[in-house]
C-alpha cells in the first residue's frame, strides 16, 4: 500500500470516530483473542472498517467499560451513559461496542431435542449395584 492509503484511511477511521479526533484514545490496540482468536477481520462478524475501529479505540472502550478510565469529553461521556442505559446508541462507536459485546458474549447453542450435554471437565460415574450370583453344588453330574 502506498502512504496515501494510509493516509486515506486514517482520515476514513478518524470520521467515524463521533466526529471529535481526541475521542476514544489509546496508546494500545485492542485484540480479544479468547473470543475472536483469528482476529475481528477474519472472523468474519465485522467489516473491515469495524475491525480497524475495534483495535484502533477499543481499548479506550473497554477502559471505560469497566470504568478504569474517565470520560474526558461529552462523547465519551454518552458512550458510559449508553452503556448505563440511560440512553440508546446511536453514534457509530456506540453501536460498534454493542455489537461487539453481544457477539463476545457467544452464539447460542442449540442442540438436538432428547440429547445430554455434559461439561467437558466433569466426570460421570456409574455405579452398579453388586449382584451376587448363587453358584449351587447341584448343577454338577454325579
Amino acid at each position: 500500500m502506498s502512504q496515501q492509503s494510509f493516509i486515506n484511511a486514517k482520515q476514513g477511521i478518524d470520521a467515524n470516530s463521533n466526529g471529535h479526533s481526541n475521542s476514544f484514545q489509546s496508546t494500545k490496540r485492542f485484540y480479544d483473542d479468547a473470543n475472536f482468536p483469528m482476529g475481528f477481520k477474519r472472523c468474519g462478524d465485522f467489516t473491515s472498517k469495524e475491525a480497524d475501529l475495534l483495535e484502533q479505540h477499543g481499548q479506550a472502550m473497554k477502559n471505560l467499560a469497566d470504568g478504569s478510565q474517565l470520560p474526558c469529553n461529552v462523547d465519551e461521556d454518552q458512550f458510559i451513559r449508553v452503556l448505563q442505559g440511560m440512553l440508546p446508541a446511536t453514534t457509530p462507536m456506540e453501536l460498534l461496542w454493542s455489537k461487539y459485546c453481544r457477539l463476545a458474549k457467544g452464539k447460542p447453542f442449540y442442540a438436538v431435542v432428547g440429547t445430554i450435554h455434559a461439561p467437558a471437565s466433569s466426570k460421570v460415574e456409574i455405579e452398579f449395584d453388586d449382584v451376587e450370583e448363587e453358584v449351587s453344588d447341584t448343577d454338577e453330574p454325579e
